[in-house]
């Protein structure tokens, strides 16, 4: 697109499968978002499969290029036959101050969330990222819901989530807010039109912030006040959200879906919403995960999350926040489709090394024979110090 440059500096990049898929997916599939924390990368995929799936959570080390299962879901659950176990983790695994990774569960298909498959609702589980022991926190938080959205707050261990009833339509009423204590667990907080895909997260106050469901409303959550969120004014496109920055930042971007997505800045200290202008650099718009370097300077994210980044190159796209202006890094497509028969084709799922050097992509990729996607593969893209200065 116009005002899009490309990087002049090529970066380095390493590229694996992930194991553990040894059977044919529905399909194989990544859709939450990942983390980095202690020197390693977090991520989840999922066989998609209903009523009966599962969704693993594996650990990268990026020093040993050696992938650790952390969570076979399936066998964590140990579900009677003929119940429903989920196939897909949606939400953002986040490392609370207890040493343990949180995420919620997602239904691999909405035929299956029925009193049929004795569904009562999905669940929220942790994993000590150093022994591998997890457990289940909360089972139905919120009655007959399943979870694609949710955050923890990782000081206070507030899980936040945004739900989605088993049956019907993720819109509206339907769609619940919830505010999960894992420590004492207990909700502390439901009400219907909550965020249906994602939410932003301000570390510094611990306020949560989503645009209701139904479009309505951006509404405020402080854990201060637990009763229920407040309506505040501004309006904001958040399918995805970054982190907040040293001086309070957050960035988030529209949905795109049926436009083009366009990016904003959303102060946690004044809760001004600033327009940004299109984050889209060529065709496709559609995009799931915001990654903020720590220097506040540059913004990460790929276009295309539900398929068809291919028809842009795959690209891996760099936002300048000082100068506002888009580059691309690196396009992975064609050159993986043609060197490896594997063409990445979108993606939910990415973090950045604390230093910002590094950018760890887990994608649905393509193989010749699949009709959208069949596999998921991890590229850990190393940008060159020369695309990042910060004068």
């Amino acid at each position: 697109a116009e005002g899009v440059t490309v990087a002049k500096a090529a970066p380095a990049i390493d590229f694996a499968y992930y194991p553990g898929q040894t059977y044919a997916g529905n399909p194989w599939s990544t859709w939450g978002e990942s983390t980095f924390a202690n020197g390693k990368y977090y991520a989840s995929l999922g066989d998609h499969k209903a009523p009966a799936g599962t969704a693993f959570v594996y650990e990268y080390d990026p020093a040993a290029k050696a992938f650790r299962q952390l969570i076979d879901l399936q066998k964590l659950l140990a579900l009677p036959e003929g119940h429903y176990a989920p196939g897909k983790i949606h939400t953002t695994l986040t490392l609370g101050k207890d040493g343990a990774i949180y995420f919620g569960t997602h239904r691999g298909s909405t035929r299956v969330t029925t009193d049929q498959y004795h569904y009562k609702g999905d669940w929220i589980v942790r994993v000590d990222a150093k022994t591998g022991k997890a457990e289940v926190v909360a089972h139905a938080p919120v009655p007959k819901h399943c979870i694609p959205t949710g955050i923890l707050d990782p000081e206070r261990l507030i899980f936040y989530g945004g739900t989605a009833p088993g049956e019907g339509k993720d819109e509206g009423d339907s769609v619940h807010f919830f505010a999960y204590d894992v420590q004492k667990k207990k909700v502390l907080c439901d009400v219907p039109d909550g965020p249906p895909r994602a939410m932003i997260f301000a570390k510094s106050t611990g306020r949560v912030y989503y645009v209701q469901a139904s479009g309505k409303s951006l509404m405020r959550y402080d854990p201060a006040k637990p009763d229920a969120p407040e309506k505040i004014p501004g309006e904001i496109g958040i399918r995805a959200a970054s982190e907040e920055t040293k001086d309070g930042t957050v960035y988030t971007v529209s949905t795109g879906q049926k436009g083009v997505p366009e990016l904003f800045a959303f102060d946690t200290k004044t809760e001004k919403v600033t327009p940004l202008g299109p984050a889209a650099v060529g065709v496709v718009g559609y995009i799931t995960a915001l990654k903020i370097d720590p220097t506040g300077r540059y913004l990460y994210y790929v276009p295309g999350s539900h398929g068809g980044s291919e028809k842009d190159g795959s690209p891996v796209v760099q936002y300048d926040t000082k100068t506002k202006t888009r580059k691309v890094i690196a396009f992975l497509n064609p050159y993986y489709k043609d060197t490896h028969g594997v063409a990445p084709a979108g993606t939910y799922s990415y973090a950045l090394s604390p230093d910002g050097a590094d950018l760890y992509v887990t994608w649905n990729a393509k193989r010749p024979d699949a009709k959208a996607w069949d596999t998921v593969a991890l590229s850990v893209v190393h940008i060159p110090a020369a695309e990042r200065r910060t004068e």
